[in-house]
């Protein structure tokens, strides 16, 4: 009946975290390194933020729990759905534990709107990337609204980063921990929680916008700020630590994250650009969505999240007409959505899109000359198709087609929207600060951290470990899952852990029946 405390530190990247822990600058994060254990933790593939922290929570691969991004592909049409926690398909960690009876807190972790039934506290994380704060509908039970009505995600806006906005987003980003972190104190110390789990964002949001200043070695590298990821960092082991004591000794920690970080230089990839050169794919003339221009150039920044929410359906004809406008696609074989964090191609496939033009029987060899092409392409490191990244029964939702952007000297190229021009250029001094879809000067690796207060015997760990440690750890068998206990494990090949058995405490038939039918009822297992 053992309790586990998960702190999750979005996008903590290992490169900073270790000299900073050497150096007496987290000391927290050292004591946890000292007396545990510290490994490095591969993301999802790409590591974006929605799959990724949903593969920590559930144990298996996005093919299986069918979150790839916070968008989706809507059947039959050139069109966007903004995804939720409703259409995640595999139980996540609360879930487990609330059918089994044990009391949960969850705060904040992305993928999560609208918050589900637990047993215990569920704060959600944003739902979409213009939140900046919650309302009532973030919370369940309601009537906990009071206690975490000041949460907040990034309280301002990310798309425009002129004069003043740095400073202005600092302060915006220490408050912010000091506010998610006395919320998390007053209700970690309410109850005996069995599992608490708070998400932390602002380690994300700092890399985001800051590398530039705080790396000395970057092409875009400007003065001013050298010290604000470190500050971020510092405040959050502050935060860390002050949890840490408040749980105890006799108390699991994790800390996690869902993907590490880097520096963006200064080459951009237009991907539909090189597929309108390559002949697949044919420009209509049409531009950018006036609809998402406006809505993010005139609408109040603290207003936008409730308006998403208000007008979701918009939202979705905005995000959608941003994405697919301006191709024809009746003599366009395959596009891009062309994002900067899930860099990906798809095919435009006769019977699936309603413009297709690539037969399903060339669908297989299309894909592999492609992926050949784009390999071929010195921008990019590598290209997939799906199948050989994912698995599971909810594959199809992926692109055809996933990229990894080649790195420049250890400096990741950026992937923004076009319509005509170069499929390659170099920015200019002008856009170095760049913004959300703009080129943001620091971008996602595909390796994070994870620091256990126990040892492990493994020295490398990925995000499907994370469920099945915290279910073992909690004296819990977990349900089938790509990921082993790390506290239990069994042989090892290639530095990461091998598939281990959790039947040696299993439920009694009564028990088994039960959770069963509790995640039956909670939409699991159909």
């Amino acid at each position: 009946m053992g309790r586990f405390l998960l702190i999750g530190l979005d996008g903590a990247e290992p490169s900073l975290l270790g000299p900073w822990m050497d150096a007496g600058r987290l000391p927290n994060l050292a004591r946890l390194r000292e007396t545990g254990a510290y490994v490095p933790c591969a993301s999802t593939t790409p590591p974006a933020t929605f799959p990724a922290w949903t593969t920590c929570v559930t144990g298996v691969n996005p093919g299986k729990h069918g979150v790839f991004d916070f968008t989706r592909m809507r059947g039959g049409a050139y069109a966007l759905e903004f995804v939720n926690s409703t259409q995640r398909e595999a139980p996540a960690l609360w879930n487990i534990l609330s059918a089994a009876g044990r009391r949960v807190a969850v705060l904040g972790v992305p993928a999560t709107y609208p918050p589900e039934n637990v047993n215990g506290l569920m704060v959600s994380g944003f739902d979409s990337p213009v939140c900046t704060r919650v309302d009532r509908s973030f919370v369940s039970p309601p009537d906990c609204y009071a206690d975490v009505k000041e949460w907040r995600f990034a309280d301002f806006q990310e798309t425009d980063t002129g004069p003043g906005w740095h400073a202005l987003a600092l302060r915006r980003l220490l408050e912010g921990i000091a506010i998610k972190e006395t919320i998390a104190l007053r209700l970690y110390q309410r109850e005996p929680w069995d599992f608490f789990m708070v998400v932390f964002g602002e380690s994300d949001t700092v890399a985001h916008h800051f590398w530039m200043f705080h790396d000395s070695e970057s092409p875009r590298h400007q003065a001013g700020f050298e010290e604000a990821i470190a500050q971020v960092y510092e405040r959050l082991d502050q935060a860390v630590g002050r949890l840490l004591d408040a749980a105890g000794g006799d108390v699991t920690a994790g800390i996690v994250s869902d993907h590490g970080f880097g520096g963006a230089g200064t080459g951009v990839v237009h991907l539909n650009n090189w597929l309108a050169q390559e002949g697949h794919l044919r420009f209509s003339g049409a531009g950018e969505s006036w609809l998402k221009r406006a809505a993010l150039t005139l609408v109040p920044g603290a207003w936008r999240g409730a308006l998403f929410r208000r007008l979701r359906g918009m939202a979705s004809r905005a995000e959608s007409f941003s994405r697919f406008g301006g191709i024809d696609w009746a003599h366009t074989t395959a596009w891009s959505e062309e994002l900067n964090y899930f860099p990906s191609v798809r095919v435009n496939l006769r019977g699936r899109e309603p413009r297709g033009q690539v037969e399903p029987r060339e669908y297989q060899d299309f894909c592999s000359h492609l992926c050949a092409k784009l390999r071929a392409w010195e921008p990019i490191a590598n290209a997939w198709h799906r199948d050989e990244i994912f698995d599971g029964p909810f594959v199809e939702r992926a692109p055809d087609i996933i990229l990894e952007l080649a790195l420049e000297d250890g400096y990741s190229h950026s992937c923004l929207r076009a319509r005509g021009g170069p499929a390659f250029r170099r920015i200019g001094p002008g856009e170095y600060l760049g913004g959300k879809e703009r080129g943001m000067n620091g971008n996602h690796r595909p390796t994070g951290i994870l620091l256990l207060s126990k040892p492990t015997p493994v020295g490398y760990a990925r995000l499907e470990d994370v469920a099945p440690t915290v279910l073992a750890e909690m004296g819990l068998p977990a349900p089938p899952m790509d990921g082993v206990s790390l506290l239990e494990p069994g042989e090892t090949t290639d530095g990461a852990p091998a598939a281990t058995s959790h039947t040696d405490q299993p439920y009694t038939p009564g028990e088994a029946e039960a959770v069963e039918r509790r995640l039956r009822d909670l939409g699991y297992f159909e």
